[in-house]
């Protein structure tokens, strides 16, 4: 759990807040450095587009974002998108084309996002269910674990899908360089158990430090080991996007701006404390839409909130986007005076920097939950891990999405509907269960409670569903408990009046109760509830039954006596 500032911090001068913000963001530097020239080569692209990506977009988002305290770079997820793409329009991985193509990529998801803001289209990172995210993101964490294998190897294999590159794998095997897997494995092994140790420390940067110094002393690149190579000692120059690959990207580009934006907005959220500002989810939009166009027309890959790095910032004591300005400011100044040292990196020690980040994004024990609370939810969540699988990243987003739309239709499709009882002893109302078998209910009165919006795609099934009951329960009165529907639309409206006619026929009547105003005004404006008459439509539930109980003793006096009392 990452801790969070307590009352003495929040309550510092400004001098003591800019000292922790400095020291955060040098922090932050550390980790967020590393890992993003990391990514960079997941999407295929040169060390030094990751750390495009940790300056022009950490300081727009900076500047224009929301949240206190979150980080904006590349992401474990982004970069394997942004691959999945680049390999599309640059099969041949050619670098000029392919700093184009990152270039048209990221301005394009820039632009999206930035026309969603436009259109309010903020509740849409809501489109993805936790639990497709869930799986999503562990099919997305085996594709690049498995993207970076033949590099810790000392192998290259043509990509041709998750299944087959397993086996091309297994193939090459026996053509794997020592040299490079020692040094990966030690890589790996360090980080591992540095991260067990220190928990968000710079684990990253002193694993690749190392890797470094032993590259330099050792003459690696002479021996055949695959080094990053010549970084250019500069700051991103003026990269214009090629108009061209515009609609061959833009699919592409409107899974990573989802993407993007719904890492960013989780993140944020997670990492929010009481005193920070609300999350505006469209000021979001605009801030990481501008983020990655400026850093679209500076070379950089698309960003987006990292919560890795954002930890790291909060659990330091970082509290204001100083902290992000201050990462911005390292990475350029590594591009500046480190790049000749940053040549010298094995390939193979930052294959073992995203296999161990990238580990995290499998969560066994999310998915036991998951299942554990809902079933159903647990089948969707594998239904997007094997998307990610068998189709690929950007279909695996297509997939998730469309399992979470499913799953809303379906849950909205097909409403509870209740049989509602009273506990005996108590005025307590409540749905019939297994374990409320000793609930009184009322002989000839059946009390149905149907929950949520009912509308034209769940009318029809709701109406079968009462006539079912009250075919099995033969009632005298159907009492309909309206208190959870929040929305009646005219097609349910009319199944209910149909349903009402139908009913008389039978010799049930139809009553009413608790309806919230929205409804009630519906209902009246029908002309349903003159139809019905005061008598039938009742302010609560217990009303309906006391009217009820009430004409069934005056039914029940006898003859005699109602003479007597006239």
């Amino acid at each position: 759990m990452v801790p969070l500032p307590n009352a003495d911090q929040s309550q510092q001068l400004p001098a003591g807040r800019l000292r922790l913000d400095i020291v955060a963001g040098l922090i932050a530097a550390a980790v967020v450095l590393p890992k993003a020239m990391a990514y960079a080569t997941v999407a295929g692209l040169p060390v030094n587009v990751g750390l495009y990506t940790a300056f022009v977009p950490m300081i727009v988002y900076s500047l224009l974002g929301t949240s206190r305290v979150l980080s904006v770079s590349s992401t474990t997820t982004l970069a394997i998108l942004t691959a999945s793409q680049l390999s599309l329009v640059v099969p041949d991985g050619e670098p000029s084309r392919m700093l184009t193509a990152t270039a048209t990529l990221t301005g394009l998801t820039g632009v999206l996002l930035i026309a969603a803001a436009a259109l309010r289209l903020g509740f849409v990172a809501n489109f993805i269910s936790s639990s497709v995210l869930t799986g999503f993101k562990a099919g997305i964490g085996l594709v690049i674990i498995l993207d970076q294998l033949p590099k810790l190897f000392g192998l290259h294999i043509v990509k041709q899908g998750f299944f087959r590159d397993i086996l091309s794998l297994i193939h090459d095997l026996p053509h794997a360089s020592i040299i490079t897997l020692g040094i990966g494995v030690t890589a790996l092994a360090l980080l591992l158990v540095l991260e067990w140790m220190w928990p968000h420390s710079p684990a990253a940067l002193a694993v690749l430090g190392a890797g470094i110094a032993v590259s330099w002393m050792a003459g690696l690149g002479a021996s055949g080991v695959p080094i990053v190579g010549h970084i250019p000692q500069a700051l991103p120059s003026l990269t214009l996007p090629d108009v061209d690959l515009t609609l061959q990207l833009l699919p592409g580009a409107s899974g990573i701006a989802l993407m993007s934006f719904t890492e960013t907005i989780a993140a944020g959220r997670v990492f929010a404390v009481p005193a920070d500002q609300p999350i505006r989810p469209n000021r979001e939009l605009v801030a990481t839409g501008l983020a990655n166009l400026g850093g679209g027309l500076f070379g950089a890959m698309p960003a987006g909130g990292g919560t890795s790095q954002t930890a790291v910032v909060r659990a330091v004591g970082g509290s204001t986007q100083k902290a992000s300005l201050v990462t911005a400011a390292a990475s350029a100044a590594t591009m500046l005076v480190l790049a000749p040292l940053l040549g010298l990196l094995p390939l193979t020690v930052l294959a073992a920097i995203v296999i161990v980040y990238s580990v995290s994004l499998i969560n066994p024990a999310e998915f036991m939950s998951i299942r554990k609370a809902r079933r159903m939810e647990f089948r969707w969540a594998l239904a997007a891990f094997f998307g990610v699988l068998f189709f690929g990243t950007l279909q695996g987003i297509i997939v998730a999405i469309i399992l979470s739309l499913v799953g809303l239709a379906s849950q909205v499709a097909n409403p509870r509907l209740h049989i509602i009882g009273r506990k005996r002893g108590e005025d307590l109302l409540r749905p019939h269960a297994p374990e409320h078998q000793d609930d009184e209910t009322f002989e000839g009165l059946l009390i149905l409670r149907p929950e949520g919006r009912l509308f034209f795609l769940n009318a029809q099934l709701i109406g079968d569903r009462i006539r079912e009951l009250v075919d099995r329960e033969k009632p005298r009165i159907l009492l309909l408990d309206l208190s959870r529907v929040v929305d009646i639309e005219y097609s349910a409206l009319q199944m209910i009046m149909e349903g009402e006619r139908n009913l008389a026929r039978r010799g049930t009547v139809l009553w009413l109760a608790d309806l919230n105003p929205e409804v009630l005004d519906c209902v009246r404006a029908s002309g349903f509830a003159a139809q019905l008459g005061a008598t039938r439509i009742f302010s609560s539930t217990r009303s309906g039954i006391h009217h009820y109980q009430g004409s069934i003793a005056v039914r029940a006096a006898p003859t005699g006596a109602e003479g007597n009392s006239a």
